[in-house]
């Protein structure tokens, strides 16, 4: 029995996912971070960010919180913050689903919308980091968790790791994930040198991210990519990155739903498509594992909309009819 729900966060469940790919070769994992109580792997690091606030003093009864999120960091920190009965201000832009600012406000969030990016660089993420500092300044006894630097980010991730590598008895022979703050990327890879593993560990990145030294592109999946390089980033964490389109996304996201009946989030359909870049120089039988960062019924609007994925990329049925050929020879596999 779990004391409150914070404390269940973590331990999430690690699925096979034998259905994925056609002949597939290889033990493929899924680690299902929408069983996080926020929803979201971002429910981890937002609870270790928070108490070790509270913990070191620089967070007090009273305290407001302050942090900009177009959407799982912000929710998981709305939770934290309800619980432990503290203001929480969440600076969103105009890319922010509304059923993402419903449900930060369902936690008790007060909402700052900025309206215009920044124009120094034409990034609302920017915008949004200029707009907290203001906060920050002119807020008593406030707190910012800086999610892109904290870290707490990556050290909370190392628990997800271990997770990962005692449910496969230390087996684990790649790991696909997605990156944005690098937070998850981190702390992960943290864990495998610190433990000797043997782990490839290769990120995920949008075409578009900068993240990997990409060209700064138009992206539409929010939580995958970023368009400046974040601090928690280091060089030589990983094995190598694969970049991923957001269509890529959206086919991997369908797919993964339909052959596994796991309904994800963007992200998802990133490392379902990463894998598929990478399976050829897979050996037989290796372990690989996916991070399932969250919930797909938070892409619904977007990712799982018909309108939406024609508005942007227009009529790609023939992918879904390709897709149910190639579902048939599948669906066998348990």
């Amino acid at each position: 029995m779990n004391n409150n729900i914070l404390s269940a966060i973590g331990n999430t469940p690690l699925i096979r996912l034998g259905r994925m790919f056609e002949d597939l070769h290889f033990q493929l994992y899924g680690k299902l971070e929408s069983l996080n109580p926020g929803g979201s792997m971002k429910d981890r690091p937002a609870f270790k960010i928070i108490s070790q606030g509270l913990e070191s003093g620089k967070l007090r009864p009273g305290s407001t919180v302050v942090e900009s999120s177009s959407g799982n960091m912000g929710i998981g920190l709305a939770q934290a913050c309800s619980f432990y009965g503290l203001r929480f201000i969440c600076v969103v832009d105009p890319k922010t689903t509304q059923q993402n600012v419903r449900l930060l406000k369902a936690y008790g969030a007060s909402v700052d919308m900025i309206t215009e990016p920044d124009p120094e660089t034409g990034e609302y993420l920017q915008a949004r980091i200029n707009r907290v500092r203001h906060l920050i300044a002119v807020t008593p006894n406030s707190f910012w968790p800086n999610q892109y630097a904290n870290i707490y980010n990556p050290t909370a991730h190392h628990q997800t790791m271990h997770e990962i590598v005692t449910a496969l008895d230390g087996e684990l022979d790649y790991l696909f994930c997605a990156t944005s703050t690098c937070g998850t990327m981190r702390g992960c890879a943290e864990y495998a040198e610190m433990h000797g593993l043997r782990t490839q560990i290769y990120a995920v990145d949008a075409v578009g991210s900068v993240i990997f030294g990409g060209q700064k592109g138009k992206r539409l999946i929010p939580g995958h990519g970023a368009a400046v390089r974040p601090p928690l980033y280091r060089d030589g964490l990983v094995k190598g990155c694969i970049h991923v389109t957001d269509i890529e996304c959206v086919v991997g996201c369908r797919r993964l739903a339909r052959r596994e009946a796991v309904l994800a989030g963007g992200s998802a359909g990133a490392v379902i498509a990463a894998v598929g870049q990478m399976a050829p120089a897979i050996p037989v039988g290796a372990n690989c594992v996916v991070i399932l960062a969250d919930r797909g019924e938070r892409y619904l609007d977007t990712v799982y909309s018909d309108a939406w994925v024609n508005e942007h990329f227009g009529d790609i049925s023939h992918l879904w009819q390709e897709e149910e050929k190639e579902l048939a020879l599948c669906m066998p596999a348990a």
